[in-house]
């Protein structure tokens, strides 16, 4: 049974081309405590939308969990974790932060309830609506 998650990064940091031409990720970074709950919650093969924060606001790829929870290697201290994502395909035209603000099926979502939360659990009727989105256009 999937899960299904969004994680958020600045294209300007990384962006989903780099990601896409890397072939694979190790999520690392997240010091928040729910992000770090959600990165630990998440199991080989669940899909994730890939959103660009600050700049461009728009959910833009879906990756996949390719190795789940492990040591964060960037923490000096701490208990912190990370996983392994790979890109699997890129959204075009990216889903833009205002079409997900005016689908009422997506009132909900934790993409706006809880904006800087990094990394955010879906259910699969936010993710099925915004893949919906995805092709509406």
């Amino acid at each position: 049974m999937s899960q299904y998650w969004l994680v958020k990064q600045e294209p300007t940091a990384y962006s989903w081309e780099q990601f896409a031409a890397e072939g694979k990720t190790d999520w690392t970074g997240v010091r928040n405590f729910q992000a770090r709950n959600n990165l630990r919650s998440m199991k080989l093969g669940d899909p994730v939308f890939y959103y660009h924060s600050v700049n461009g606001k728009a959910i833009v790829g879906i990756a996949e969990v390719t190795k789940e929870a492990f040591r964060d290697p960037t923490a000096a201290e701490g208990d912190w974790s990370a996983v392994e994502l790979t890109p699997v395909k890129p959204i075009q035209p990216p889903v833009k932060i205002d079409q997900i603000k005016r689908e009422a099926r997506l009132r909900d979502v934790p993409l706006l309830k809880q904006s800087r939360l990094s990394v955010m659990k879906l259910t699969k009727e936010q993710f099925e609506t915004i893949l919906e989105l995805a092709k509406s256009h």
